[in-house]
């Protein structure tokens, strides 16, 4: 029997290049700039990567990237001001370079290089460094990241684009974009990797890129009811050199008229008035349309009194300020999006008709130590509860148990164990559990094909009962801080959330769980009604990053519905997932594995796998 493993990719720093704002009160000292007769005139850094504080980078990373709040002198950018050192201590050769058009600057490491694994890594740009003007940083800019152990190698794709293809009656005064898999070298985005044409006429204009985002704006107005194309070439790279695997092309037709409609923001996190907010949210804000996502910024972006760094996420329009560091506990927060001239503008260029504030307070979460019993279902990595569990696909894999208190001969399909009992595989179908099947009927093939096997089912049955007391424990405990109904692009300190509106969500982003150290931290999510993983729509797979010490072991979902967890395959999940009416992971027909470091109990409906695989924890 061949072993199948998942290594999840995980790239916690390939997002959008964040942009780092500081703000304070009161002093007569600038935040940024500091104090002195520069105040107002200096330089300061807008945006780092790999992130400040980023984990897991990997080793291959070849572009280390400071942006600026103005224009450089690009001579006084130097290799003795621009430095990176893995381990802190130990310099790392390198190449600087800087982009006037972007005011990126980059240190490019040497192409045959890697940096050492699990290692702290200093970068720092030094008061060395100019503006056009002579005016220098007012103090060093220094963020440290620690690296992964292994390389990227992956090519990024293409996940998105402004306009999707085939569409019509765009606006006249549009921009063109797209969004890629992970953070791209900018200085691998220009005319001759993204071209833009009417036919065959090369249409002008300016190319720019911000992390996963590109975005080429027209010089001029477009021709009405006239179709253009767009193509990224196989120069666009990540950040670790590794290129788009072909070229991307799609195409679109104008309408008669211009967008001249100014953005509106759909949704804030918090909700404005919100209390009980956990310190450690992000704020973000949702928008009703396509958004220019270089106008989502440092300037633009702000919670007063707050250090942070300001991403956007070009599928969902959804922009996301996160704190350098938890919030204050039981205080009350103002975040603004600016409008008008200079403010967030959608993709025509159209801003924000006013400044969008909101204020929230926010309450400490309480960190639990480990204390929800699962009993003899601790062994299971599923189990299908009075229904059964049915797998498709032929690389499923359970390191763990599953069963069923079902009796019905097809209730199991698609998995054989370790002990030779069969329930109805096809070619089609293959399941492959690494430990042992319980259940209250018979296989196909094996042991207990003559008839069902009383102790197993015995062992299935408790496995249920056990299962039941840890939810309703989960149910019985007080309801937690309101992290907002869509977990993604959060990160969250151990304790316990519950849903605003009965159901949770991880939409459009990945949710990060942050032990701060504290590897017995738990979390529990309480949710009345479903728990949603993956999306938006039926696409992108998002995934739980653990960070801190964080383990799967300590994570709880309690699901008072029914559980979808990447229905597009890809992404991963950890925790244990009880719920009340089942699960599908994945969806039949999609070859891309699911990942569970978990388990997923259900206590009534059954469980649904597409080529999934389920890690149980140890204890």
């Amino acid at each position: 029997m061949h072993i199948f493993k998942s290594y999840p990719r995980v790239l916690p720093w390939a997002v959008a290049l964040a942009v780092g704002t500081l703000s304070a009160c009161g002093g007569g000292r600038d935040p940024v700039l500091g104090t002195g007769s520069n105040v107002g005139m200096a330089p300061a850094v807008t945006s780092a990567s790999p992130l400040p504080g980023a984990s897991l980078v990997p080793l291959n990373t070849k572009k280390i990237i400071v942006g600026f709040s103005k224009a450089m002198d690009g001579s006084t950018l130097t290799a003795s001001a621009f430095t990176l050192a893995c381990p802190t201590g130990t310099p790392v050769s390198g190449v600087v370079g800087y982009d006037a058009a972007s005011r990126l600057a980059t240190l490019s490491l040497p192409s045959t290089s890697t940096l050492p694994p699990s290692v702290l890594c200093t970068a720092t740009v030094s008061t060395a460094a100019k503006d056009s003007l002579g005016f220098a940083l007012t103090s060093n800019y220094v963020w440290i990241f620690t690296t992964g152990v292994t390389s990227d190698l992956t090519a990024p794709t293409v996940t998105g684009t402004i306009h999707a293809n085939g569409a019509t009656g765009v606006p006249t005064n549009t921009r063109v974009g797209a969004t890629f898999s992970e953070a791209i070298d900018p200085s691998s985005i220009n005319a001759a990797t993204f071209g833009f044409k009417q036919g065959a006429t090369v249409v002008a204009g300016t190319v720019s890129s911000s992390g996963s985002n590109v975005v080429f704006t027209p010089a001029a107005a477009l021709t009405p009811n006239t179709t253009y194309t767009a193509t990224l070439s196989t120069g666009a790279m990540d950040l670790a050199g590794n290129a788009l695997a072909s070229p991307y092309v799609w195409s679109w037709t104008t309408g008669a008229t211009a967008d001249t409609s100014a953005p509106t923001v759909s949704l804030m996190y918090p909700a404005d008035n919100a209390t009980q907010v956990a310190t450690s949210s992000a704020p973000s804000a949702t928008f009703s349309e396509a958004m220019d996502a270089s106008s989502i910024n440092a300037a633009n972006f702000t919670v007063a009194g707050v250090s942070g760094q300001v991403s956007f996420n070009a599928q969902s329009q959804v922009a996301t300020f996160t704190p350098s560091s938890p919030l204050a506990n039981n205080t009350t927060y103002t975040a603004t999006l600016k409008g008008g001239t200079g403010g967030v503008q959608d993709i025509a260029g159209n801003p924000l008709a006013v400044d969008k504030v909101w204020r929230f307070t926010t309450t400490a979460v309480t960190v639990l130590q480990p204390s929800i019993n699962l009993g003899s279902a601790a062994p299971f990595g599923t189990f299908g509860g009075t229904a059964g569990m049915t797998n498709t696909g032929i690389t499923t894999q359970i390191n763990g148990d599953i069963g069923t208190i079902a009796t019905g001969t097809s209730s199991i399909q698609g998995f054989h164990d370790k002990n030779g009992d069969i329930y109805t595989e096809t070619l089609a179908n293959i399941g492959a559990v690494n430990g042992t099947i319980f259940t209250c009927t018979n296989s196909v093939t094996g042991p207990t094909a003559a008839g069902p096997n009383a102790a197993a089912c015995a062992v299935a049955t408790q496995a249920r009962l056990d299962a039941q007391t840890a939810y309703l424990a989960l149910v019985a405990m007080p309801p937690g801080a309101n992290p907002g109904a869509n977990l993604a692009n959060l990160t969250l300190a151990p304790g316990v959330y519950t849903a605003p509106s009965g159901s949770f969500m991880v939409e459009g982003g990945d949710l990060t769980l942050d032990a701060q150290g504290n590897a017995n931290a738990v979390w529990v999510f309480q949710m009345a009604t479903t728990l949603t993983v993956g999306g938006p729509g039926a696409a992108f797979p998002q995934r739980i990053v653990l960070a801190g010490g964080a383990q799967a072991k300590n994570i709880y979902w309690q699901v008072g519905s029914f559980a979808t967890i990447n229905a597009a395959g890809g992404g991963s999940m950890s925790g244990t997932i009880i719920t009340q009416t089942g699960a599908a992971f994945s969806t039949v027909g999609n070859t891309v594995p699911v990942t569970l470091n978990g388990r997923i109990l259900s206590l009534g409906a059954s469980v649904t796998l597409v080529d999934t695989f389920i890690n149980v924890p140890a204890p």
